[in-house]
């Protein structure tokens, strides 16, 4: 479903105001939302459970739960710099040396298991981080057992697996070759499937209702060229359970919300894979950024989702964990800004939001915060205003979407319906407005601030402080 946006500018070119209507159809998680409890250990996010069901997330997704290389002897750091007494760095976990549940920088096997019955306890569903594209960087760290399953270590890669990526939008080289130094798993070979298989069933066996696939976009498609060793590109039939292998298949796969990072570039096959997996919309997280950036809803395109497919099949955000961590492209916005745009991109109608939980004590100057791995990310998960619009989505499910802004763009109201607003300040002044609005005349109060603000005529007016919302219904 795209969303078919309706320009009324001419309408309310009289107020200098601006309008964008969309109509949208119910999906399956219009009123969805995802906590990506990055870093935090199976114990930490099972201790806080209650608190991330009462913020309103349906989803928590977990870190990589795999066994991992084992790096700087094993330091619990997030990222340590030259000097620090603690070392580590959160990225090991993106390194397998075996397809099995729990490593030392997230918990157990049995810790993943009473996290997931912490989840059922209350309502909550867990979506596990997967990559089974790649092995560590020292793929000499490999364990016996998964050489041995696939009939030895040089059966476990492609043929092309250890020669480096230079041409990013070649499929053959995207999807067979070395990644980042991470050498390039033969995804094809049904002996390595089977393996994979087993640990992705042991994972719903305990409790797992979702996956995230990490660097998706690596791992062919059918119609993507072969490698030299392999038969078929079969991976996403077998993965999302189209398929079996050695009479093994997907357990209860039209249960599970599989999702996949497929970062848009050019000759990337959204649409194939779109026929296996939901995808994330990381153009439109690009665009919400930079008109929040500027402080201006006009300063980017925000009406479409970027996307070729369905906003039904994607997962948004604000920023990811690798916008925050990488080249640090999110981290110098403040939590206010992240707050504002989580605001609006929550209570539009279409994707399924996912809100990136920050290291806790991190600042604009300090983007690892306390630098530890396993502990609770900042309290920004559950600020009131992100509870009160991840309420706010489920009240206003199957409601249709209007967007007003005032002619500048930095005041922007997403209306659902005649049942709810929400208002954003993409500024960081202080900015008056008048807009109209779908809701009935009379006086209403704010989620949070418990101000009143009052409808008249079918015109809402007013001022609100810098990056601030107002969340009505």
């Amino acid at each position: 479903m795209k969303i078919k946006f309706i320009t009324l500018s001419a309408i309310f070119a009289a107020t200098g105001l601006m309008s964008v209507a969309s109509a949208s159809e119910f999906t399956k998680n219009s009123d969805k939302v995802i906590l990506h409890a990055w870093s935090w250990s199976f114990n930490t996010i099972a201790n806080n459970m209650k608190d991330i069901a009462n913020a309103g997330y349906d989803y928590v997704q977990t870190s990589p739960a795999n066994t991992c290389y084992v790096g700087e002897d094993g330091g619990m750091a997030l990222f340590s710099q030259p000097g620090d007494s603690i070392k580590g760095k959160w990225y090991y976990y993106y390194q397998p040396t075996d397809w099995k549940i729990g490593n030392y920088m997230l918990g157990s096997r049995d810790e993943f298991k009473a996290m997931c019955d912490s989840a059922y306890k209350y309502n909550v569903k867990v979506i596990v981080d997967v990559l089974p594209n790649h092995t560590a960087i020292d793929h000499n760290a490999v364990l016996p057992s998964l050489d041995n399953a696939v009939g030895g270590h040089k059966n476990l890669f492609h043929a092309n697996g250890f020669k480096p990526i230079t041409k990013w939008n070649d499929r053959m080289e995207c999807t067979t070759g070395e990644m980042g130094g991470l050498p390039d798993v033969n995804t094809e070979n049904p002996d390595f499937q089977y393996y994979y298989l087993q640990y992705v069933n042991d994972l719903i066996n305990l409790g797992a209702r979702g996956f995230r696939y990490d660097t998706a976009k690596h791992i062919g498609l059918p119609s993507d060229p072969l490698d030299p060793k392999s038969e078929r590109n079969n991976f996403w039939d077998i993965a999302t359970g189209r398929e079996g292998v050695k009479g093994l298949s997907l357990l209860m796969p039209d249960s599970l919300f599989i999702y996949g990072e497929v970062l848009q570039d050019k000759n990337v096959k959204e649409l194939e894979y779109a026929e296996y997996i939901d995808q994330t919309a990381s153009s439109y997280g690009h665009a919400l950024r930079e008109a929040i950036n500027k402080g201006s809803y006009n300063a980017s395109d925000l009406k479409t989702w970027h996307h070729p497919v369905d906003a039904s099949k994607l997962v948004t955000w604000v920023e990811s964990h690798d916008t925050y961590c990488n080249a640090h492209e999110s981290a110098g916005m403040s939590d206010e800004q992240i707050r504002a745009a989580w605001v609006f991109l929550t209570a539009r109608n279409g994707g399924t939001p996912l809100f990136y939980s920050r290291p806790a004590g991190s600042t604009r100057e300090n983007y690892w915060g306390n630098n530890r791995i396993g502990e609770r990310g900042n309290d920004e998960f559950k600020h009131p205003a992100v509870v009160a619009i991840n309420n706010f989505r489920k009240e206003m499910q199957g409601e249709q979407e209007q967007v007003f802004t005032t002619e500048n763009g930095s005041i922007v109201e997403v209306a659902r319906g005649s049942k709810g607003i929400a208002l954003i300040n993409f500024s960081t002044k202080e900015c008056k407005y008048e807009l109209p609005t779908t809701l009935a005349d009379g006086e209403y109060t704010d989620k949070v601030s418990g101000n009143i603000v009052k409808v008249k005529n079918g015109k809402i007016k007013g001022k609100l402080a810098p990056l601030a919302t107002y969340i009505i219904y």
